[in-house]
């Protein structure tokens, strides 16, 4: 009978062991990563290596992986260094001020591994979002004039003007020459191995962008994608060479007209909500576009009572404009909703604050999508993101919500960039997070823009801190400015 009740009890133990539900090790390294516990997660993450993974589990892994590596750049800064940074505007800075920043979100902080990691460029965001930390730093180094305000408010007043005389300003474009590359660091790469790049490329893009020229390449492997592609790439692959940088050059031309609409909200038709355009633009996509309780509520706020899509458009445009400052934005990749981060944070970069406006457009019911690429105004060469949207009776008009509302009296001035862009400007997307051609296997350094570019080989995918671009731009004659050639590097 003793031998009976022992079988019974190892049999018991088999069948409880065997039904015992495994740890989901996606799902810990997730929580792990949520919590900041990165080296925990690594852990987790270096011994499933050996481990034969579905292909879904092994594409979550690695965007964790990526992430957890990203923030950590991102986030590089110690407590140390920042208080030796605002030492200059703070020397008798408490902890306690230090936290209250922190909760406001003034001073952008992250847990990783049980330490305060400070965002790469904390101090300078501090003084653009805090306004009591901005005035301190004016009264110790005094207002800085800002160059390019001061040009946007010039030349759109020009362009104001022309428009008024009658004259269409998609006539009068401007011309460019960009030479762009892109310089991979030596052994980066093991030397043999095939290197993929895909370059940002201009696109025809009607009605402002034209007459896309292609001039040359430093490589006969390359391969243009058709204009079709939304996020539009220039390709090529080159071998690596030890102990030398891979170097990826091209160059071409292009022109690009700038664009105003005065809107009298009575020129605006009822929406034909059956069209394929509305349904298309005025939807959610998850992640970044989507209409979360906090953008509904928000929005309420703002139209309620308003029927016209211009004075909705025109009500978010403002809300924005007042409450979001522009402020230094970490690599989009690693944020789950951007909007819902710059409500969350108040504050945002050019792209952020177009994502905000375009969640808060289309659930008011405005058709909207998504336009981005370089500014190239002489004042100032940057990363760029705006948007358009699409009135019944007009068609698509660009808006602007990082250039905002510019400081005039004149009303048409200060909400030039409500229904206009300047023609300083080159359009590589049409929209966001879409494939290339050929496609990208590994996770993109930048998922959702494209305007550096994006490298990877056989071994994975290649981060921005690996690699350097560079634009050279060279300026043709406006019709507009009359301006002399001049060239630029950025």
């Amino acid at each position: 009978m003793r031998w009976i009740n022992q079988i019974f009890a190892l049999l018991f133990l088999i069948i409880f062991t065997g039904c015992e539900k495994k740890p989901d090790p996606l799902q810990e390294i997730q929580q792990h990563f949520e919590q900041g516990s990165f080296a925990e997660a690594g852990k987790i993450i270096d011994a499933l290596e050996t481990e034969v993974l579905a292909d879904s589990i092994a594409l979550d892994i690695e965007i964790l992986k990526a992430k957890m590596e990203r923030i950590q750049l991102d986030f590089s800064k110690t407590e140390t260094e920042i208080k030796t940074e605002l030492e200059p505007f703070y020397p008798e800075l408490t902890e306690e001020q230090t936290r209250i920043w922190e909760r406001s979100k003034s001073l952008e902080m992250r847990m990783i591994n049980g330490e305060r990691r400070y965002f790469k460029h904390a101090v300078r965001n501090l003084f653009r979002i805090d306004s009591t930390a901005g005035k301190i730093k004016n009264e110790k180094l005094g207002i800085q004039v800002d160059s390019l305000e001061l040009f946007c408010l010039a030349h759109t007043e020009k362009l104001i003007q022309q428009t008024e005389y009658g004259e269409n300003l998609l006539e009068h474009p401007a011309k460019f020459r960009i030479d762009y590359s892109i310089t991979l660091r030596a052994d980066v790469v093991p030397a043999g191995e095939i290197v993929k790049c895909w370059m940002p490329f201009p696109r025809e893009s009607a009605p402002r962008q034209r007459n896309v020229q292609f001039i040359s390449a430093n490589s006969e492997n390359y391969q243009i994608a058709d204009n079709s592609n939304l996020q539009r790439s220039i390709y090529f692959e080159k071998t690596a060479v030890s102990g030398q940088p891979t170097v990826f050059e091209y160059s071409a031309t292009f022109e690009i007209a700038p664009q105003y609409q005065q809107i009298q909200p009575s020129q605006i038709k009822p929406y034909n909500t059956s069209t394929a355009l509305y349904r298309e633009f005025t939807v959610e996509r998850p992640p970044h576009l989507v209409f979360s309780a906090p953008i509904k509520t928000l929005t309420d706020s703002l139209v309620s009572g308003l029927n016209n899509p211009y004075e909705k458009a025109k009500a978010i445009f403002y809300w924005i404009d007042q409450h979001i400052p522009w402020a230094s934005a970490l690599e989009y990749s690693i944020i789950e909703c951007i909007p819902e981060y710059v409500l969350e944070n108040r504050h945002g970069d050019c792209g952020m604050k177009t994502l905000l406006f375009m969640s808060m457009a289309r659930y008011a019911g405005i058709p909207c999508k998504w336009q981005s690429g370089w500014m190239l105004h002489p004042e100032e060469i940057n990363l760029h993101d705006w948007c358009e949207i699409y009135y019944e009776g007009i068609g698509w008009v660009p808006v602007d919500q990082s250039f905002g509302l510019q400081n005039s009296e004149n009303q048409k001035i200060k909400e030039f960039f409500l229904s206009g862009v300047d023609e300083y400007r080159w359009i590589v997307n049409d929209d966001f997070s879409t494939s290339f051609e050929p496609p990208k296997k590994y996770y993109r350094s930048e998922p959702i823009d494209f305007q550096r570019g994006e490298l990877e080989w056989k071994g994975g995918n290649l981060y921005f801190n690996q690699w350097n671009y560079q634009l050279k731009l060279t300026y043709q004659l406006t019709s507009v400015d009359k301006k002399s050639i001049e060239n630029f590097m950025f």
